[in-house]
């Protein structure tokens, strides 16, 4: 298949499963945190919350209402999965390393982690912080809902119609298109044939981001998809 080439104004990654991988470190946390909420199985938990913030996924799972506890317990989370020792996917940081420009903000990352743990991930596994980061933090509604992929294009002084958004998550690929962007999703958690059977309706996808390469061409970014 010939590459498809398409131009936008920024590209808006996810974090985690997209340009990290902290799997060892999240089964490591949920199922702790099973055994402390008496969850039951915590790699079905795993795959039901993927992608989704620790702040929504705690109080529906654990029943953690009270503000301060909350807070604590996503510390405690992320702390362990911390632990587990974050890496970078393949391609991760060649495709950051082509879009790094220091008069340019066309690229931003926006997870659904909080803002104390994304920087430490984003540190222990080698990939460059951005300035505008978008964090569980900065918006009062998680992925799936579209606030998050506005955030990181508003960070970008973009129009989200002229983003492409990077997923490996159904519920952030839903809030990338919800948002009016393209959306690429990459199969590094969520196997092809579930994101296709979906209702997440990616416009493109590849296995991982070997298969992407950015080029600044105009003052635009120039995406090549192996596809």
């Amino acid at each position: 298949m010939e590459p498809v080439v398409l131009t936008v104004d920024a590209i808006l990654f996810d974090m985690d499963g997209t340009l990290i991988d902290s799997t060892p470190g999240v089964l490591s946390a949920w199922a702790t945190f099973a055994n402390d909420y008496s969850l039951g199985d915590s790699a079905n938990i795993v795959h039901e919350t993927h992608g989704r913030r620790l702040y929504d996924t705690l109080k529906e799972y654990c029943r953690v209402n009270d503000e301060t506890k909350l807070l604590a317990e996503i510390d405690r989370f992320e702390d362990e999965v911390i632990a587990g020792g974050p890496k970078a996917l393949p391609g991760a940081i060649t495709l950051l390393k082509q879009l790094d420009q220091p008069d340019k903000h066309t690229w931003n990352i926006v997870t659904s982690a909080s803002n104390k743990y994304a920087p430490r991930a984003l540190e222990a596994a080698g990939i460059p912080i951005p300035a505008g980061l978008v964090t569980s933090n900065d918006v009062a509604t998680g992925k799936p809902h579209p606030a998050p992929y506005l955030a990181g294009a508003a960070k970008c002084r973009v129009d989200p119609r002229n983003c492409l958004v990077v997923e490996d998550a159904i519920s952030g690929l839903k809030s990338g298109r919800s948002a009016g962007a393209k959306t690429l999703a990459v199969c590094t958690s969520t196997p092809r044939e579930i994101l296709l059977a979906s209702d997440a309706s990616p416009d493109y996808i590849v296995n991982d981001l070997t298969q992407v390469s950015a080029r600044y061409t105009n003052g635009k970014i120039e995406v090549t998809l192996k596809l």
